[in-house]
């Protein structure tokens, strides 16, 4: 995988957006603040600004591009896919991928998507070893599941830092989480099923704090 940061859109692309539905509205009008009212209003964000606009400290990780090949009648087309992981290290976190026919173009759709699918992620103190109360790692143990990629992320003490192999903790820290022990379980190279694994594994746990 990747360690490549490729930045989202820049503050001036933001304020020329024009929004297209009702939340983008109220977003660019100031009447809804942060993405957690969202969430709990029940809204989908159907436009990646929305996103930029309420977590300006973003962070985006490229975690790989990839050439893919398809016989056609015309021939082998190539085409790129990208695949992409966002967080604000405080709490919110996405991942996308996408497939055009250059890497630009790819990499960008994959962004788009990714800030589309963006899901709050529980933090918190869950280890019986520090019980701090400070949001440093998760509250309960999370599980996610993909293809067959598994992770198990438990709850760790302040200070022990991300025990996993280095591709899973710069993924993992997007979320905001600073401490915690994992397990994984399957083909664990195949990045797209590891990181849709961490991904639904947050998206587990977020179902369980909204409702």
């Amino acid at each position: 995988m990747s360690e490549q940061a490729q930045p989202p859109e820049t503050q001036e692309q933001v304020k020329e957006w024009v929004p297209k539905t009702t939340l983008g509205q109220l977003v660019k009008e100031g009447k809804i603040t942060n993405l957690k009212e969202i969430f709990e209003l029940g809204y989908k964000i159907k436009e990646p600004e929305i996103v930029q606009t309420l977590l300006p400290n973003l962070k985006t990780l490229l975690v790989g591009v990839r050439v893919v090949q398809k016989q056609t009648d015309a021939g082998e087309k190539t085409r790129f896919r990208a695949l992409v992981a966002v967080g604000d290290q405080s709490g919110w976190f996405g991942v996308g991928h996408a497939k055009s026919m250059n890497t630009r173009t790819a990499v960008d759709k994959a962004i788009r998507n990714a800030l589309l699918s963006i899901i709050p992620v529980p933090l918190g103190c869950g280890s019986w070893e520090c019980r701090c109360g400070q949001p440093h790692s998760v509250p309960y143990v999370l599980k996610g599941k993909t293809g067959s990629v598994r992770i198990i992320i438990y709850p760790a003490p302040r200070g022990l830092g991300i025990v996993a192999a280095p591709h899973i903790k710069n993924i993992i820290s997007l979320a905001g989480i600073k401490d915690a022990w994992t397990k994984t379980f399957g083909r664990t190279s195949t990045d797209i099923s590891m990181v849709f694994a961490i991904y639904d594994a947050f998206k587990n746990a977020s179902k369980v704090i909204t409702v």
